[in-house]
């Protein structure tokens, strides 16, 4: 579950970490009160979207407006904000489509000494959190990991007794830190690693960390997500979650018990097993095609969840023909096929479908579509499932 920056500078906050003074406003005069309130030279409109990349984005509806504007003044920071709230904010991480600004933060401005990068996330290949940190904050970290991988230090660390203060001296001298700046970071990053294990974050970013003129360490951005399977230890996370920032076919899977991921291919997927869903995946693009979704009904969906899959699917207008492939283990294939009927009957497949099923009840399964008089694509393996899916797609393009 993502969260937007504002909401994450006030849980980083409650646990001690230092960030800038900031107010929300979404309304243009609720903005200029926020300069007023906060009493400064200098202030920062920034637009809240679960995205990256706001500084360099515009909007839609005004090119010439940035998603993050520095602003000397109630009167522009009243301006700049009627131009933002309400439109369309296209970044580099939103596509074309952007994302509606609905709410901004209204952030007093600091003089910076240094930009400096920092993310915890999980190690998969050593099952531990790490902190990254880089000089080179204010840029995509992946740039950077790309150009000049000498400047990324990791800095791996022990769920259970946090970053200790010698390892974050080390991270500090990586960074070039020494004197007051030195000292607050022995106390901001073990902070910060603990705020990731606590909260049960997947991932803990701030770029840029900010080195002020007195050697103050700032988060003057913050991105975070959290693990969703983690998310019954944080029933108060609930209400920070913001469904206008989510897709609402992901939502509504959701809502039904399933996991689903919208894609930007044609080939719908309807799967049972996240390892399975991604084997599929990768064989339909081996073979040509581009997946549609990533959607995995689960080990003990019934048929009612099974024909919500079929609707999210068939309501995306860019699918052109479904893939089932089932490995009917706790999940039944002749559940499955009771399903898929009950789709045609209910929701109306209209594309082509093929459908692969190995496991518990197959051969009943497989004497269920047979018997059926349902226009359906048997195959006899997931390759054989994956060039047949593809060639009929092929079909209707060509057509």
């Amino acid at each position: 579950m993502k969260i937007h920056e504002y909401q994450g500078k006030d849980l980083l906050k409650a646990s001690g970490v230092a960030v800038p003074r900031g107010i929300v406003a979404r309304t243009a005069e609720e903005a200029a009160a926020a300069f007023e309130e906060l009493g400064g030279e200098l202030a920062v409109v920034k637009s809240q979207i679960h995205a990256g990349g706001r500084g360099k984005g515009r909007f839609a509806e005004e090119p010439e407006q940035p998603g993050v504007v520095l602003v000397r003044s109630a009167d522009e920071a009243r301006e700049h904000a009627a131009r933002m709230i309400g439109n369309t904010l296209v970044t580099i991480q939103t596509g074309e489509q952007g994302k509606t600004v609905k709410t901004l933060f209204i952030e007093e401005g600091l003089e910076i000494a240094r930009e400096l990068y920092l993310g915890i996330v999980i190690d998969r290949e050593t099952s531990s959190p790490v902190l990254i940190t880089s000089t080179e904050g204010g840029m995509a970290i992946e740039e950077v990991a790309a150009e000049t991988p000498e400047k990324i230090h990791n800095e791996p660390f022990d769920v259970i007794d946090g970053l200790d203060s010698d390892q974050a001296r080390i991270v500090g001298e990586s960074l070039g830190l020494d004197g007051e700046a030195m000292e607050n970071a022995v106390e901001l990053f073990p902070a910060l690693c603990r705020f990731f294990v606590e909260n049960d974050c997947s991932l803990t970013e701030v770029n840029p960390l900010v080195v002020t003129g007195g050697g103050q360490l700032l988060c003057l951005d913050a991105k975070i997500s959290f693990d969703d399977n983690a998310m019954f230890r944080h029933e108060s996370f609930d209400d920070l979650r913001d469904l206008d920032e989510e897709d609402p076919a992901e939502v509504r899977a959701g809502e039904a018990g399933l996991s689903y991921v919208n894609l930007d291919g044609n080939i719908g997927c309807l799967v049972n097993g996240a390892g399975l869903a991604m084997s599929t995946m990768d064989l339909i693009k081996l073979h040509g095609g581009e997946p549609a979704n990533f959607l995995d009904v689960g080990g003990g969906a019934n048929v009612e969840a099974v024909t919500e899959a079929f609707r999210i699917i068939l309501d995306d207008s860019n699918v052109k023909a479904i893939l089932v492939n089932i490995f009917g283990g706790i999940m039944k294939c002749d559940t499955i096929v009771e399903a898929l009927l009950g789709a045609y009957e209910n929701v109306g497949i209209t594309v082509p479908l093929v459908v692969r099923l190995e496991g518990t009840n197959v051969e009943t399964a497989r004497e269920m579509l047979e018997g059926s008089d349902r226009d359906i694509i048997s195959a006899t393996d997931l390759t054989d499932a994956a060039q047949k899916v593809v060639a009929t797609v092929g079909l209707i393009i060509t057509v």
